[in-house]
């Protein structure tokens, strides 16, 4: 599952929307709906994360943070580790390959580093 695709569950949740009504009014399928909740399909478009706000008639804030974390969402990600050092390298490969056996404490520490890591712009 993905960040938005949690989001949007629980959203529905919190609304009392089901799949298949939430799909008729944005104009998808039940079926592309739920593999968009379970992460198996990529991104959402704008236009559909504005139907989707649009539908369950969202507050600005809270339809910035559903656009933001639809961006964050892609579930298969692409690391472009040309240029760098082999360590680098050889941590995104391993990483991807271990990723799916990481306890979520593992997770956690690791986001918080990252957090705590300036990113330049």
């Amino acid at each position: 599952m993905t960040p938005f695709g949690q989001a949007l569950r629980e959203l529905r949740r919190r609304k009392g929307v089901t799949q298949r009504d939430l799909a008729e009014a944005i104009g998808v399928t039940p079926a592309y709906l739920s593999a968009l909740e379970h992460g198996r399909r990529g991104r959402p478009t704008f236009e559909l994360l504005q139907r989707i706000a649009g539908y369950f008639n969202v507050i600005w804030d809270e339809a910035e943070e559903l656009f933001l974390l639809a961006e964050a969402s892609h579930p298969k990600v692409v690391l472009d580790t040309s240029g760098l050092p082999a360590p680098y390298t050889a941590f995104a490969n391993r990483l991807a390959q271990q990723i799916r056996t990481l306890p979520p404490d593992v997770i956690e520490n690791m986001d918080t580093l990252l957090r705590k890591t300036p990113c330049p712009d």
